[in-house]
C-alpha cells in the first residue's frame, strides 16, 4: 500500500503537553475503538503540530500553559493551527479557545481566541466548590444515557459573542442554573431550569471545527467526548471521505 494512503487511514491528534491532565487526555483516546486507528502526539514544540491533524488543550492552570506556551514558541502556531484544523479545549483549554475572559491573574491572560465567547476563569469557585453533575449531550453516542461532568474550578460562559462572518455556536449540553455560583444573580427560569437565556448555563458547544467545555470529560472512565470530537469535529475535515468511526 502506498505510504499516502496508508496515513490517511491514521487520524493524528495532538494533545498540548505542556502542563495539566494531558496523559489523562492521552489514556481516553487510547481506550477509543474507531475504524481509523488514533495516533497521538504529544506537544511540546512548534514542529509537533505539522503532524497533527486536530488538537486538544488540556485543563490545567490557563495562565501557567499560556506562559509555558510563549516560552516554547507555540503561541502564534497555536493560533494559525486552529484558523484551519479542529481544536477542544478542555477547562483551562477552554478559557485559552474563548476571544475574551474576566477574572484573569495579574499582567492578564494571552488567549488563543479560536471561538466567539467570553468566559470567566475560576467562574465557579476555588477547589473546594468545585463539583459533579450528570450531563445531558446532544450528538453523543447513547445520548439518552447522562455523561458525568466534573467541573474543577471551572471557567464559566459568561456571553456569546460571534460576529456576522463567525461560524454559528452549537450549544450541545448546559447546567440547571441551581447549579450556578450562588453569589451570581440568576436570570429568573422558568419550568426549563436549564435556562437557555442565561449562558452562565453553557458547559459545551462546537462554533465551526471547534469544541469547547467547561468541565473535565478526560478525568471519567468515559470516552464518549473523545468519540464525539473525532466523529464530529475530526473526521469531516480530513480531504479524503472518512469511514464511519
Amino acid at each position: 500500500m502506498p505510504q499516502s494512503l496508508s496515513v490517511r487511514e491514521n487520524v493524528t491528534v495532538g494533545i498540548l503537553a505542556l502542563q495539566g491532565a494531558f496523559a489523562e487526555h492521552q489514556v481516553m483516546l487510547q481506550k477509543l475503538s474507531l475504524k481509523r486507528r488514533v495516533v497521538i502526539v504529544l506537544i511540546r514544540l512548534p514542529e509537533d503540530l505539522e503532524k497533527c491533524d486536530a488538537l486538544i488543550i488540556p485543563g490545567g492552570e490557563s495562565t501557567t500553559i499560556a506562559l509555558l506556551a510563549r516560552l516554547a514558541g507555540l503561541l502564534e502556531p497555536l493560533r494559525e493551527f486552529l484558523k484551519t484544523k479542529p481544536v477542544w479545549g478542555t477547562c483551562a483549554g477552554a478559557i485559552l479557545l474563548a476571544r475574551a475572559v474576566q477574572g484573569a491573574k495579574k499582567g492578564g491572560q494571552e488567549l488563543l481566541g479560536g471561538v466567539s465567547v467570553a468566559v470567566e476563569r475560576n467562574g465557579f469557585g476555588s477547589q473546594v466548590e468545585s463539583f459533579e453533575a450528570p450531563l445531558e449531550v446532544e450528538g453523543l453516542r447513547e445520548s439518552n444515557r447522562p455523561f458525568h461532568g466534573i467541573f474543577i474550578r471551572a471557567p464559566v460562559v459568561i456571553s456569546l459573542n460571534p460576529t456576522p462572518t463567525d461560524p454559528p455556536i452549537q450549544i450541545i449540553s448546559r447546567i440547571s442554573t441551581s447549579l450556578l455560583p450562588a453569589d451570581q444573580t440568576s436570570v429568573p427560569h422558568d419550568e426549563d431550569d436549564t435556562d437557555p437565556r442565561d449562558p452562565r448555563t453553557i458547559v459545551a458547544l462546537r462554533q465551526g471545527l471547534h469544541l469547547l467545555t467547561t468541565f473535565h470529560p478526560e478525568l471519567t472512565k468515559d470516552d464518549r467526548f473523545h468519540e464525539y470530537f473525532i466523529r464530529e469535529c475530526v473526521l469531516p475535515t480530513l480531504s479524503r471521505a472518512p469511514s464511519p468511526a
